[in-house]
């Protein structure tokens, strides 16, 4: 759920909402657990998670809906909603900034680079205290930020360096809202079950697809009707929801010294303590070769740029049918939620990952028949094939997409969840934003430009092929057997 702005690859809703005939890979977003985090030392399994002194307002996905559950499903559901302007972006690139697709490429590359340095963020959310509290007025402040990047280029944006800012900005408000959600609840993953975790990541993802359900469709008639200026003026206001969610979380003000931003030794060196708390962990076998593999697993090649270019200037799909295309594919990610929430979050990591890789490169290839017109052949036409693959790709992506994070949040150390989580995520981040430059890279080398597109076919080929590479490396993830009702760790046997 993940992805939040797609240029035209979302890096946060980091996607997702993301049309996966657009985009090879999901976006890679992060964990969304529950329960409230004003100490985690004092986390405990299972039941003993309940605040006591909130009241359920119901259940959804398993995960009961305390007001501080709440807050953090509504960060995602605005991360989901924020795909209102992704065609908006794709559009003004391509159209009012006459970018090519490699330009537009780096240009979503360059946005995802606040994804990159997350447990900067937690460490700022932690050791610096706004007004008295560290998730509150962070979260009132990444809201801020995010109206503010999207009234700039509402306004007064014109050239493709302030766009590339703006887009940064607006990706660094979410990033940072992330990690403090994550901040606060993370550790509750470390001490459940993978069938429990697993639902943790339904609520968070299903969050996310509501919020582009809401979204997708009027994305694409805003554009066509309105324009972009108009669709970033509406989405300027979205990011204002983060700051009034803030009023649901509840966190008892910090006294005393650490009130202050405080710069002396005790600073220095509890920041040494924590990098190197943080390294140790890192280095152990059963946790590096996880993270090795969830890095490379992201960093395969994308030809998602490409084939946007395609499918406007060549195939002449209008922004209102992207739109329509998008809501399909928000709605099959929501599918894709239910599906790994009912049926696959008690499957063996390993297995899910052979199998849906394996899957998805296949299903991958049908572009290709797009881009061929062979589907016409068959009496299918190009708007017909595009819903009907996006819904399964879309369907099948998600599935994919969530055990990278529960994985993410199993192998976290106890005591450093919420750093550590935010670390392995941005090494996910790093992993895509590779994968995303190497398609610029390929697209480039190919010759693939806004106007010519003779060998889209062989990179999609080239992309999807390259999706089975990881696969050998399979052993690096820890062997866990079919979950059971116990709240037990995995045991972290690398091979």
């Amino acid at each position: 759920m993940a992805v939040t702005v797609a240029v035209p690859e979302d890096p946060v809703q980091q996607d997702n909402d993301a049309e996966p005939l657009l985009y090879s890979t999901n976006r890679n977003e992060d964990l969304l657990t529950t329960t409230s985090n004003e100490d985690s030392s004092s986390s405990d399994k299972s039941g003993s998670h309940k605040d006591k002194n909130s009241i359920s307002s119901g259940r959804w996905f398993g995960v009961e809906l305390t007001p501080d559950n709440i807050a953090v499903a509504m960060v995602y559901f605005v991360q989901g909603v924020l795909g209102l302007s992704d065609l908006a972006v794709s559009y003004y690139l391509k159209d009012d900034l006459h970018l090519d697709p490699a330009e537009t490429a780096v240009i979503s590359g360059f946005s995802s680079l606040p994804w990159l340095i997350k447990p900067l963020y937690g460490f700022i959310s932690d050791s610096f205290p706004l007004f008295g509290y560290r998730r509150r007025s962070y979260l009132v402040l990444s809201g801020l930020l995010g109206a503010l990047s999207w009234f700039l280029m509402a306004t007064f944006v014109d050239s493709k360096y302030g766009a590339a800012f703006c887009i940064l900005i607006g990706s660094l408000s979410v990033a940072f809202s992330d990690v403090v959600v994550d901040s606060m609840v993370v550790e509750r993953a470390r001490g459940e079950s993978q069938s429990m975790s697993g639902s943790l990541q339904s609520l968070c993802w299903g969050s996310s697809a509501c919020g582009g359900i809401v979204s997708s469709y009027f994305s694409g008639s805003l554009v066509e009707v309105y324009g972009v200026r108009s669709v970033f003026g509406v989405t300027a206001l979205l990011p204002l929801i983060t700051s009034a969610v803030s009023l649901l979380v509840k966190e008892e003000p910090v006294h005393g010294p650490a009130r202050g931003l405080s710069l002396g030794n005790g600073f220095f060196e509890s920041s040494k303590n924590s990098i190197i708390q943080l390294w140790g962990a890192v280095k152990q076998p059963n946790v590096f070769l996880p993270m090795l593999f969830i890095f490379l697993f992201q960093a395969t090649p994308q030809s998602g740029s490409a084939t946007f270019f395609f499918i406007t200037n060549k195939l002449g799909f209008t922004p209102e049918f992207l739109g329509r295309l998008k809501l399909v594919t928000s709605v099959a990610s929501l599918i894709g939620v239910a599906l790994y929430n009912g049926f696959l979050k008690k499957v063996p990591l390993r297995k899910i990952f052979l199998v849906t890789t394996i899957i998805g490169s296949a299903l991958g290839m049908t572009q290709v028949l797009l881009v061929t017109g062979l589907n016409r052949k068959f009496g299918i036409s190009d708007e017909w094939f595009s819903i009907g693959d996006s819904l399964i790709l879309s369907v099948l992506g998600q599935a994919f997409f969530m055990p990278v994070l529960v994985l993410a949040a199993r192998i976290c150390p106890l005591g450093m969840e919420a750093t550590f989580f935010a670390t392995l995520m941005s090494i996910a981040n790093g992993g895509g934003t590779l994968g995303g430059l190497l398609g610029a890279g390929l697209t480039h080398i190919l010759g693939v430009t806004k106007d010519k597109f003779d060998n889209l076919a062989l990179l999609i080929i080239i992309c999807n092929l390259s999706s089975l590479l990881p696969l050998p490396l399979l052993g690096l993830l820890p062997r866990d057997e079919p979950d059971s009702d116990e709240n037990t760790d995995i045991e972290m046997t690398p091979y």
